[in-house]
């Protein structure tokens, strides 16, 4: 891929032309798509698969991976029908696990999509994941070599990571496992997501730090202390649903302050990704 160096930050330190930048978690919208009952967000506007081109364009990120966004829920049409057309990007759905089978999967598979995102930050009561359907969803997931990909409040988090690990299924955790505010690094949920990392079958997004406030800084690197670099991925969360005046530049800026070295953010902002994403 004949692609020019693009800066990290402003401090003029660089990715070499053969690793991309690759952005693992950005949303795209159309205002006509149907929310569901009840949404976290209810988007006024659009963001389109034009749109997102010419963002990641401007900021020198060649490659993404569309998380599907929980406002629209299993309306997936629009993600699939963008990932058809680009082939450097890849996405993830929301799939109600009764309804799914193997088929459905495989077709999906070859339009780009490599994993299923379950929103159960939005949920008051979580799924029973020993339960038959559940079972049988993750265990297809597992033989396609797909991840889930987990958005979820911190303090629930080992409620849940047991069963996933259970399942043999590749888990990726959003925006540094949303550590317990108060607790943070102490919390219960950040020491699960830490051991799972351990384990060899996690990865954590490093990202949402607007939405996490300052003690983001504080998580990420001492996730990365503790577990180390090569699980490890970045992401914009563009375009910043509900906080919509946050910079696209400044989420990369943001990995450049918490990764000092720039070969651990060679590694977080392409190699990791790579491997996770697009070897399928």
């Amino acid at each position: 891929m004949n692609t020019p160096t693009q800066p990290l930050s402003n401090d003029n330190r660089a990715i070499p032309a053969d690793r991309p930048l690759v952005d693992c978690h950005v949303h795209i919208f159309r205002r006509n798509m149907p929310l569901i009952p009840n949404p976290r967000h209810a988007p006024s506007y659009e963001f389109t698969a034009e749109q997102l081109e010419a963002t990641l364009a401007e900021h020198g990120v060649q490659m993404c991976v569309i998380a599907a966004a929980s406002p629209w829920g299993d309306c997936n049409d629009y993600v699939i029908e963008s990932l058809r057309t680009r082939p450097l990007w890849r996405g993830t759905v929301i799939l109600d696990p009764a309804k799914t089978d193997r088929y459905q999967l495989e077709q999906m598979a070859r339009d780009g999509v490599v994993g299923v995102r379950l929103p159960f930050i939005s949920m008051q009561t979580l799924p029973d994941l020993d339960s038959w359907d559940w079972r049988k969803f993750l265990y297809r997931l597992n033989e396609l070599n797909w991840h889930v990909h987990l958005h979820l409040d911190g303090p629930r988090i080992p409620q849940v990571l047991p069963q996933l690990e259970r399942s043999g299924v590749k888990i990726v955790i959003d925006h540094i496992g949303r550590p317990d505010p108060v607790e943070g690094i102490h919390s219960e949920g950040f020491k699960a997501v830490a051991a799972s990392v351990q384990k060899g079958r996690t990865w954590v997004k490093l990202s949402g730090a607007y939405r996490l406030g300052p003690q983001a800084d504080e998580q990420a690197r001492e996730l990365c202390r503790q577990v180390g670099y090569e699980r490890m991925v970045w992401a914009s969360d563009c375009p910043f649903v509900g906080d919509e005046s946050t910079r696209y530049q400044s989420t990369i800026d943001w990995l450049a302050r918490v990764v000092e070295s720039p070969t651990e953010r060679r590694r977080i902002h392409a190699d990791n990704a790579l491997a996770l994403y697009y070897a399928h």
